[in-house]
């Protein structure tokens, strides 16, 4: 695949104290996804995912609370023919109320349990869930 069908983003890896994971569903799309999103040009991974989670969830976040987890590759859940390159970040403070702004249509909190039983971006099912919680059936 060439690098002109690859979709740089960053995104957050999010879990409350009940061990859920914080999931959004953007507008007009299927899939339940970490919150994050676009690189800009001359953006580090980091300003990106402060920025994101700010515009979609009215959320601030700390640098400093956030734990680089690796950077990562799978198809793109919403551009056929696309593939994402992801640098995660994981955020395990308490976070305030979030709520679903700009593109983001659905926030909900997942169990491991939950997980299985709703439609997943392949980055959060093939990557993210395992790397948390191991292996979830379904």
């Amino acid at each position: 695949m060439s690098e002109t069908n690859v979709i740089r983003i960053a995104a957050a890896v999010i879990t409350d104290r009940q061990q859920r994971m914080l999931l959004v569903r953007k507008k007009n799309t299927r899939y339940f996804m970490q919150p994050g999103g676009k690189i800009e040009p001359q953006e580090s991974a980091q300003a990106a995912v402060i920025r994101e989670l700010q515009e979609e969830l009215g959320v601030s976040l700390k640098d400093s609370l956030l734990t680089p987890m690796g950077e990562f590759t799978d198809d793109a859940a919403n551009e056929p023919g696309y593939m994402v390159h992801a640098t995660l970040f994981r955020h395990e403070q308490p976070l305030s109320e979030v709520v679903a702004a700009a593109e983001i249509e659905e926030v909900r909190w997942v169990s491991r349990e939950e997980a299985s039983s709703i439609l997943l971006a392949p980055l959060t099912k093939n990557i993210i869930i395992p790397h948390v919680w191991g292996k979830v059936n379904g």
